[in-house]
């Protein structure tokens, strides 16, 4: 397989990034797999400093810097706290760019990791022009987009390396934003375990990377609208796209309404706390068909916004 993902530095990462994002629990739930009807191992990625699995590729990522560096990344939140939090750790300069209506308890988490947050325009897209701007002309800044770099995907690619000492599996249904998580994952998989089909999931509307997986290219949409910011993406990364195409069995979307119902369920079950995007992977379960009866998901981060932590409270 020809592509720019090595499992050998999948295999380093898995040995060198901070451990503190490494081995997280991965379980089968008996309440939860009498709910699916299926038998689920759920491999747990909010259990660190980050409450997300982002911290694995950052890591490995920001280990390759010039500390010397400013690094500059747009973000929803997640992967803007994990590249926060990695600079803080190395001394290392971070400046992230969010929407205006950033998730707040992102924003803080971000802040107090060290990072300068500016927020700029109404959607990630938006952000991600506004922190290219920003660059242009600066001298010693590195822009980092999450799901381009190879070292992000490799990095959370070791997800996969731990998670199939639970297997075998018929199926993975790994959330998809930018791409990095789900093809890390199938790097390794296609490898290790080929038989083991990858499905990802995207939000109903948000479904720029599904679209993009059907028709072999980058498909941007001209609006998004899901309360799953986590995967909320309009303009898909060339390069992965490519991978996507290259790794992915299938793809599926899921409305707003399974995802507060998958929300729920992981609360009453699991009792885990998740925001929408990291419920996406239980949420396909829920409400699509998939061959064979063993499966596995990534519950991918747990900060949710205010609105969302009360309504499962209450």
């Amino acid at each position: 397989m020809d592509l720019d993902l090595s499992v050998a530095r999948i295999e380093e990462a898995a040995r060198t990034i901070d451990p503190v994002f490494l081995n997280t629990p991965q379980y089968a739930d008996a309440q939860l797999n009498a709910a699916l009807g299926r038998h689920v191992v759920v491999k747990v990625e909010t259990a660190n400093p980050l409450r997300s699995f982002k911290g694995r590729g950052a890591d490995f990522f920001m280990g390759q810097v010039d500390p010397r560096s400013t690094v500059v990344c747009s973000s929803t939140g997640n992967f803007g706290q994990a590249i926060a939090y990695a600079g803080q750790r190395r001394g290392i300069a971070v400046d992230v760019f969010v929407p205006e209506n950033v998730n707040p308890v992102k924003l803080a988490r971000m802040r107090a990791f060290g990072a300068r947050v500016t927020l700029a325009g109404a959607d990630s897209a938006a952000s991600e022009a506004a922190a290219r701007d920003y660059i242009a002309g600066r001298e010693g800044c590195v822009y980092v987009e999450d799901g381009k770099e190879t070292a992000i995907a490799e990095g959370a690619g070791t997800i996969g390396v731990e998670l199939i000492d639970a297997g075998p599996f018929d199926a993975v249904l790994v959330p998809v934003g930018d791409g990095a998580l789900i093809t890390g994952i199938a790097r390794w998989m296609k490898d290790r375990a080929p038989a083991t089909r990858i499905i990802g999931v995207c939000a109903s509307g948000a479904p720029s990377m599904a679209l993009s997986w059907r028709a072999g290219k980058p498909v941007t949409t001209e609006r998004s609208d899901t309360i799953a910011e986590g995967i909320e993406v309009r303009v898909p990364v060339a390069e992965s796209v490519d991978r996507l195409v290259a790794l992915v069995d299938d793809m599926v979307l899921v409305d707003d309404s399974d995802l507060l119902e998958a929300m729920q369920l992981s609360v009453q079950t699991l009792g885990l706390l998740l925001e929408p995007s990291g419920a996406a992977g239980l949420a396909a379960i829920r409400v699509h068909e998939h061959a064979g009866d063993r499966l596995a998901t990534v519950l991918t981060g747990s900060n949710l916004r205010p609105e969302h932590l009360a309504g499962l409270t209450r």
